[in-house]
């Protein structure tokens, strides 16, 4: 990390960044080898550990390795995981493995391994206070060391917002209840769920299924009922063709982020199974295991769908769970001895933001208006990590499209594209405004121009020759970019 500037003898960093989860991990990992660059980033825990209570042998990603902290953006990175297997000795048999999924432990040490070689992280600063001087365009920083209880200050001219989005739970779940417990904290409950003599998991998507196929290796075992309820109609699979993950590209966010609210929220609404589904291999997995289990035992297990939760009552030595069905528009109760919920997370944020919120812009329906280059204020200088699902689309909990957005946003805070970043890679046409008529040859375009303003530009409708404005389109066989596929993050983190 460079020596930040100084003024009137005081340390000003050109970017602070709250939060240190993989986004803002990667982002100082790129920051740090730029010359004349001084950023700071912080967090309230005291080393990275990237969602410990979903640490579970037999989870993996859901993208390729190559979505890592670095290498989308600067492949010769020393950061770049295919450096740490080769450090650590991993790398041969990475090799013969032959799998491009890590799995989750892994990950989490490879973030690790990284933040530990980083300069510009500080674990257990507690950030308590966000204000602005506007006569020096400086923000400032405050919060407390959590070892030391001491209050300090720190000043900057740019912030980037990476806290992290929160677990959601249902209304009407009691949550003061032990025996009521939501995914995240799963590893740190499961001797004391496999102690219960009925176990209900509530959820359709990925974090719901690793747990219930976790769970389900042990029921003959612990003699346990085990019991999987979610309001989804089916245990949607996760749409994962090569096609379909193009829509985890810069040409569909430049579409997504150009559509009127109500038609992204509309679209989001509808494309669940493109980022919150199932992995179909866990599917068939947990699928083979329950046809395994009922071999050899009378297991007691239930699934069911089309069920809403409506509340959980606590009375007695035993939870009653009432659901509705949404189909038949039925009510019914279950018992059980506690409940996982893998109901998800949410973004909002955070407290500290108070002394400066007014400078922050939200549309109309009272969401973060964050703009192409993920920026989130009247002046560009504040940015957010994993917040845009509707403005930005499906690519924003993307661990693939982290390194993306990093060098967009570097773009936008130094005013040059340190990484060259990619803006044409798909195959396919989102917009069909900007239809070349012309034959296409394969490019590959980077951002090149030296202000944030430059994205924006970029993402607008084109006139094309020969075209009138009102004419009808018409579409003509032509080819298109080379593609450069990303797999979307089903973490929905």
């Amino acid at each position: 990390m460079t020596t930040p500037k100084k003024e009137n003898d005081r340390r000003i960093f050109d970017l602070l960044g709250i939060g240190i989860g993989p986004f803002n991990l990667g982002l100082a990992a790129l920051s740090e080898p730029i010359d004349g660059f001084s950023c700071l980033f912080l967090d309230a825990k005291t080393e990275f550990d990237w969602h410990p209570g979903m640490l579970l042998s037999a989870s993996r990603l859901q993208t390729p390795f190559m979505s890592d902290l670095v290498t989308m953006a600067d492949p010769t990175s020393r950061y770049s995981y295919l450096n740490f297997a080769k450090q650590t000795g991993r790398l041969y048999p990475f090799y013969i493995r032959e799998n491009f999924f890590l799995p989750r432990n892994e990950y989490n040490q490879y973030c690790q391994w990284v933040s530990k070689q980083l300069s510009n992280l500080r674990f257990g600063f507690k950030v308590t206070q966000l204000d602005y001087n506007a006569g020096e365009g400086i923000y400032h920083v405050t919060g407390v060391d959590r070892r030391s209880g001491q209050p300090q200050t720190y000043l900057c001219r740019k912030l980037v917002l990476g806290t992290g989005t929160t677990p959601y739970v249902p209304d009407n779940c009691p949550m003061h209840d032990p025996r009521v417990m939501h995914s995240a904290s799963y590893m740190q409950q499961k001797t004391y769920l496999q102690s219960q003599s009925a176990i209900t998991v509530i959820g359709s998507g990925q974090s719901a299924a690793e747990i219930f196929y976790d769970l389900l290796q042990d029921v003959d075992t612990y003699g346990y009922q085990l019991n999987w309820m979610t309001r989804s109609p089916r245990f949607y699979p996760l749409e994962y063709t090569k096609l379909t993950l193009e829509m985890t590209s810069p040409d569909y966010v430049d579409y997504f982020h150009e559509l009127s609210p109500e038609k992204r929220s509309r679209l989001i609404a509808n494309q669940k199974s493109l980022y919150k589904g199932i992995n179909a291999e866990l599917i068939n997995d947990i699928y083979d295991l329950l046809y395994q289990k009922r071999l050899v035992s009378d297991i007691q297990c239930q699934l069911l769908t089309n069920v809403a939760l409506d509340k959980i009552e606590t009375s007695g030595d035993k939870l009653t769970l009432k659901f509705n069905h949404l189909e038949q528009e039925y009510a019914l109760e279950q018992q059980t001895g506690a409940v996982v919920l893998g109901t998800g997370y949410q973004y909002r944020l955070p407290e500290f933001i108070q002394g400066i919120k007014s400078q922050i812009e939200f549309d109309d329906r009272g969401q973060l208006a964050i703009q192409r280059d993920y920026g989130i204020d009247i002046r560009g200088d504040i940015f957010i990590q994993n917040a845009g699902l509707h403005t930005h689309g499906i690519s924003s909990p993307d661990l693939g499209m982290g390194c993306y957005r990093n060098a967009t946003i570097l773009q936008a805070v130094l005013g040059y594209a340190p990484y060259p970043i990619e803006d044409s890679i798909a195959f396919q046409t989102f917009d069909p405004t900007k239809i070349r008529t012309q034959q296409n040859l394969p490019t590959s375009s980077t951002h090149s121009a030296t202000s944030s303003k430059t994205i924006s530009s970029a993402v607008q409708p084109t006139q094309h020759r020969g075209l009138e404005p009102q004419a009808a389109l018409r579409i003509s066989p032509s080819g298109g970019s080379l593609s450069v596929l990303m797999a979307p993050n089903k973490e929905a983190q």
